[in-house]
């Protein structure tokens, strides 16, 4: 079917303004946010971040942990080689004694001999030679010299930093998805354009076969046609692998099935920002939580000096088996203070606050950095919206001129490499529009990212 040039410049027209609104910069399409999700599951450094920010939290618990009572029980059987008991010298005098205040207590006199038949009790042994023992202790710290609560508070801004890591690279990940699906969006778009541009070249090429066959034009004309739709088909097939290759890009970034991914069909639309108000970046958060639990892991190393003070029980809960020494409980309070350890404590210490300081000019660094991003961001995003109007511009002007040019050319004022000329000139500002349209959102994306408004 013969389509007039009429039709394919209204169709170009279309093209201009594939989507005929403007979008929020922070409206995404559910395919997009679908995409994104999938590839935040995905990710593996977020996964590792998730496994150490776990990590913080059970420092934490083995912090507070300090503070609570071990209760430890024990059970143990020993056999010595012999009973342990007092010599003989000590044994006949713990009897003689035995006889002396057993005399006493019956009233016979110091120097009359003992009564037969009155027993005397064994003396016991100092230990059995079968010892079975079960027992608990209790040891509780009441005081870690702040060491403890120190460590607390470090391991909690090591969390903090942790989990603002992970959402800066969540943001560097979203960056990646929108990026590509994006780029797939101008493939398509650049398709399409090629698309418009074939139905020129049969409408052409219909227009030369006739042309000829009343002797109006020659077979030189219809190889020029046949070359430009071959230079086309070439064309084609470019972007027909840089759709694949974005494909495997999306399915290596979000997991999601090849099949699926083939089926989308994204389309490009200007975005407009809704909120540029400054925010803290979460990579400048991340610093000053990590400085924080640096400089409270400092404090820590510190209070090594400062006295500990603990608690300590034990009891005995067979008695039979304890040797005459043996107490059946205890308890006790003790205090341990470290006056030198080779200066180990204040080195870690200052160790640990030069740390710190590399986290502070990090700091600075990124900052200056980020306030120099925000810079370019801005006259980026205004470069693009004046090369959107400008490609908007070029693409009238090009089909004027094509439309002015085919007309010669059907009158035999113009030739048919005038016509194919105009034509590509038409092809290329649709694709500059379309490029505009992709330079835009991604300046605009970056702006947002630089600005710590990257809300997805």
């Amino acid at each position: 079917m013969k389509i007039s040039s009429l039709t394919l410049i209204l169709f170009f027209t279309w093209l201009a303004g594939l989507m005929p609104f403007t979008a929020s910069a922070q409206e995404t399409d559910p395919v997009l946010e679908h995409l994104i999700e999938k590839g935040l599951e995905k990710s593996h450094s977020l996964n590792i971040n998730q496994l150490e920010t776990e990590q913080a939290q059970v420092d934490q618990k083995l912090a507070k942990s300090v503070f609570l009572p071990k209760l430890t029980v024990t059970g143990s059987y020993t056999r010595l080689n012999d009973d342990i008991s007092f010599d003989d010298d000590t044994q006949s005098l713990l009897k003689a004694t035995q006889k002396l205040l057993i005399k006493e207590a019956a009233g016979i006199p110091f120097n009359a001999a003992f009564p037969e038949h009155i027993p005397l009790q064994d003396i016991n042994n100092l230990q059995n030679k079968d010892i079975l023992k079960s027992s608990v202790d209790v040891d509780w710290v009441i005081f870690s010299g702040f060491e403890a609560s120190n460590a607390l508070k470090a391991a909690r801004h090591k969390e903090s930093s942790l989990r603002y890591a992970g959402m800066a690279e969540r943001d560097h990940i979203i960056l990646s998805i929108i990026e590509t699906y994006d780029q797939l969006a101008l493939v398509n778009a650049s398709e399409e354009v090629l698309a418009a541009s074939e139905a020129f070249l049969e409408d052409q090429e219909h227009y030369v076969k006739k042309a000829i066959e009343n002797g109006l034009a020659t077979p030189i004309s219809r190889q020029k046609v046949a070359l430009a739709r071959q230079q086309l088909a070439a064309r084609q097939l470019e972007y027909s692998h840089n759709r694949k290759l974005l494909i495997e890009r999306l399915h290596q970034l979000t997991g999601e099935d090849k099949e699926v991914l083939r089926s989308l069909e994204p389309k490009l639309a200007p975005m407009s920002p809704d909120n540029l108000t400054p925010a803290k970046r979460n990579e400048i958060l991340a610093l000053e939580e990590a400085e924080k639990a640096t400089a409270y892991k400092a404090k820590m190393e510190k209070s090594h000096f400062i006295p500990k003070i603990a608690l300590k029980g034990h009891y005995e809960f067979l008695e039979d088996d304890l040797s005459l020494f043996d107490p059946q409980w205890y308890a006790a309070v003790g205090v341990k203070w470290n006056l030198f350890d080779g200066g180990q404590s204040r080195l870690n210490s200052r160790k640990t606050q030069l740390e710190a300081g590399k986290f502070r000019q990090q700091i600075e660094e990124a900052e200056e950095m980020i306030a120099l991003s925000i810079v370019k961001a801005e006259h980026t995003y205004e470069a693009s919206l004046q090369n959107s109007r400008i490609a908007q511009k070029e693409i009238e002007l090009a089909g004027a001129t094509y439309e002015m040019v085919n007309k010669q050319y059907k009158n035999n004022l113009a030739t048919i490499t005038d016509v194919l000329d105009a034509l590509r000139d038409l092809e290329s500002a649709n694709f500059q529009l379309q490029e505009s349209y992709y330079n835009q959102r991604r300046a605009l994306t970056a702006l947002l990212h630089s600005k710590g408004q990257l809300n997805y």
